[in-house]
């Protein structure tokens, strides 16, 4: 069985939610990590708090706080003429991770339907955006979670080729995030998770369920719930199959659905624990 803690919360599950408030959710769950996010709350990871203070926040939240474990994210960051962008980003980003002591960004690729480039030009892209950005990662301590967004429109829609970049770039400063959502939609095989080599790459997973009755390439975020027995992307599978294969990092809930941001928090933490037991429950 999965223990409780460890799983996390992305804060895209209650984005009203002010920061302490957050913090104290979590807590209360069981859970010992969360995650922030700078594409809420007007962009801002800290909703324009000091990062220090955040992190005493953070630390006294509940009987023995709670660990930021990501920020998500870098946007575009294989994107070439989005370059400059995402270093001055970048370098503020891995600032506010060591002041949170966050041990990792995420990294997320271009995801814009105009990008007309080939998939060579795209792996090309990515594996020099990794050689650019590693000295700034090692410099700062900070690991890079490279996530493959499975999107149809996505310039890295696959951990494989994720995967085959990041060993290319040389670079021992990167991992792959997983995410359930994406995996569904992407075109890699469940029994690709089966690898322990694949499994020893892995940063961290993200994990949603989808209830809609609609084909998959109607797939957007906002049918992203949590995971249940209605999930017809059966993420718990997906989760099942990692642990067998060796997994002992987090899982963290990252739900998009409007329903489930507009909970009230009382009710938001009861179908959490719901989805955390559901998990437990498959994953025996």
């Amino acid at each position: 069985m999965i223990n409780t803690n460890r799983f996390a919360l992305n804060r895209i599950a209650a984005p009203a939610l002010g920061l302490s408030e957050f913090f104290d959710l979590a807590t209360s769950l069981g859970m010992e990590a969360v995650e922030l996010r700078n594409d809420i709350r007007g962009g801002s990871v800290t909703d324009g708090i000091e990062g220090p203070k955040v992190l005493r926040m953070a630390k006294a939240a509940g009987a023995n706080g709670v660990k930021i474990i990501t920020i998500n994210a870098l946007q575009q960051f294989n994107l070439p003429s989005a370059r400059m962008k995402a270093l001055g980003e970048l370098e503020s980003l891995l600032t506010l991770c060591r002041e949170l002591e966050c041990p990792a960004l995420v990294l997320c690729p271009n995801n814009r339907p105009d990008d007309g480039r080939t998939a060579e030009q795209k792996f090309h892209d990515t594996i020099e955006a990794l050689n650019t950005y590693a000295p700034l990662f090692s410099s700062a301590g900070v690991r890079g979670y490279v996530e493959a967004l499975g999107f149809g429109i996505s310039s890295l829609s696959s951990i494989q080729t994720a995967l085959k970049a990041i060993g290319e770039s040389g670079a021992s400063c990167y991992r792959v995030l997983i995410d359930t959502f994406h995996s569904y939609l992407g075109p890699d095989k469940p029994e690709f998770f089966d690898d322990p080599s694949v499994i020893e790459k892995i940063g961290l997973v993200h994990i949603s369920g989808v209830e809609a009755n609609i084909d998959k390439s109607a797939f957007t975020d906002a049918h992203r719930m949590l995971p249940g027995p209605k999930d017809i992307m059966k993420s718990a599978e997906l989760v099942q199959r990692i642990e067998r294969a060796g997994y002992k990092g987090f899982y963290s809930f990252e739900p998009f659905s409007p329903e489930i941001q507009s909970l009230e928090k009382n009710e938001l933490a009861r179908l959490v624990r719901a989805s955390i037991q559901y998990l437990q429950e498959v994953c025996l």
